[in-house]
């Protein structure tokens, strides 16, 4: 068998989001979680999806992740590789998308390879090589105050150029505008004068398909889950993708609802707002776990009395800047994020161990440590919940029924996203896996 795409992801919601839209483009999907040690059933499987924690790891470790990764993707014959990581570009001026980027180009032996951030479809597009969110910069968006990985240059040729030594260029929207063959003929003249790297505009999402029709060949495409809507259709012009009925099939749902949040970002401040105006909720803080366990016990108590009245319950490190700040400062930035990834793992094991079957997770770091305290290597993606978050479901080896999971980058999703999802997963019984 030979494998048509497969993508490494630098953080776990990043890789469901590229999951899912490789499923609704109609491929066959399975998303690993980390460099599977053990043997993986590809049988009628056209894409895998290995999810990494390298967006915020010292550069040397996400450098070795994504080779080993590259490594076993390439054993099994994959035709194109994709390197994701978020539409908001997050990275600092040391790395990890350039380093990570050379290093494939490298153990490929190409010469070039394109960064095709976008994702007109949750307002993430490019243009003149500046990113935008919505109708605001990159560095106007938010994402500056970003706890880890702030975001305060939206000129991505000048943000990679940071972190590269190879040369940065631009496909501006005038050469898309000309069609893929134009686009091909501007990226190898780009190639002769040595450019690496090439940033793309893209405004919408025929400037999606003309990038997917120049890229198809490209052993390297790097970039955020956007391209991945458009090029299944490339592949199926080749001839290298079948069509499929309902890719994304699910198992009806079952268990207690819970959400965990993790997530900084304004979008899900905002789904935490609203969801405690009619749901209970009960919020995390990163000072009192550093002072024993008794707030987690506190926290278990809440969320046990809250499932068994039927939930769903919200459990929530999310906070304004200011607040992330004070705890930061008296923590330190990296033990601040990890005594919250940390309390959201056992929460997530201990909870699901009493019986939560429909779980989600707000942001890209907690999705990490939940995942990794739960034991799960393996997903299979389901419907769409907004565009960029699907349901999955995972087994389990202390349960029956699959574990109903979703995963959420921090910026994705409407307002009313966490009511919302349980509804639309209440729609996904076995045959309608793309309602």
């Amino acid at each position: 068998m030979t494998l048509v795409i497969g993508a490494i992801a630098d953080d776990f919601t990043g890789a469901t989001d590229l999951a899912n839209n490789l499923v609704r483009a109609g491929m066959r999907c399975v998303q690993v979680l980390g460099v599977p040690q053990e043997a993986i059933p590809l049988d009628e499987v056209d894409a895998v999806v290995v999810a990494l924690k390298s967006r915020s790891t010292p550069v040397d470790q996400a450098v070795n992740d994504s080779l080993a990764a590259l490594d076993w993707l390439n054993s099994r014959g994959v035709r194109q590789v994709f390197f994701k990581y978020c539409s908001t570009f997050d990275s600092t001026d040391v790395g990890n998308i350039g380093p990570v980027a050379d290093a494939l180009l490298e153990q490929m032996a190409a010469s070039q390879t394109v960064m095709v951030p976008a994702f007109p479809a949750n307002g993430r597009t490019v243009y003149q090589g500046h990113l935008f969110v919505g109708d605001r910069l990159l560095n106007e968006s938010g994402m500056q105050h970003h706890p880890l990985n702030p975001m305060t240059d939206a000129d991505l040729v000048r943000v990679l150029g940071r972190q590269t030594r190879h040369a940065v260029g631009l496909a501006a929207r005038p050469v898309l505008a000309r069609g893929a063959k134009a686009t091909r003929d501007h990226l190898q003249a780009l190639a002769e004068q040595g450019v690496r790297h090439v940033i793309c505009d893209t405004l919408d999402e025929s400037d999606l398909g003309v990038l997917a029709e120049a890229l198809v060949d490209y052993p390297l495409v790097t970039g955020g889950s956007g391209l991945g809507q458009s090029l299944p259709e490339q592949y199926r012009r080749r001839g290298w993708l079948d069509e499929v009925s309902e890719p994304g099939r699910l198992a009806p749902a079952h268990g207690s609802a819970l959400i965990l949040s993790g997530s900084c970002s304004r979008a899900t401040l905002e789904q935490v707002t609203l969801f405690l105006e009619d749901h209970p909720g009960v919020s995390v803080d990163p000072l009192a776990f550093a002072e024993g366990s008794a707030h987690l016990q506190e926290v278990l108590t809440f969320a046990r009395e809250r499932l068994a009245s039927g939930g769903p319950v919200l459990v929530y490190a999310s906070a304004d800047p200011e607040r992330v700040r004070q705890a930061q400062a008296a923590l330190g930035v990296e033990q601040a994020g990890e005594l919250v990834e940390q309390a959201m793992g056992q929460l997530a094991r201990t909870l699901v161990d009493e019986g939560v079957g429909r779980l989600i997770v707000a942001g890209g770091e907690t999705s990490g440590a939940v995942v990794s305290a739960l034991g799960i290597r393996q997903l299979r993606i389901g419907g769409q919940i907004d565009p960029g978050v699907p349901w999955t479901q995972a087994p389990l080896a202390n349960r029956s029924a699959m574990l109903s999971l979703a995963l959420k980058s921090g910026n994705f999703g409407g307002t009313d996203f966490f009511t919302h999802a349980f509804t639309v997963l209440d729609t996904l019984t076995e045959g309608r896996g793309n309602a």
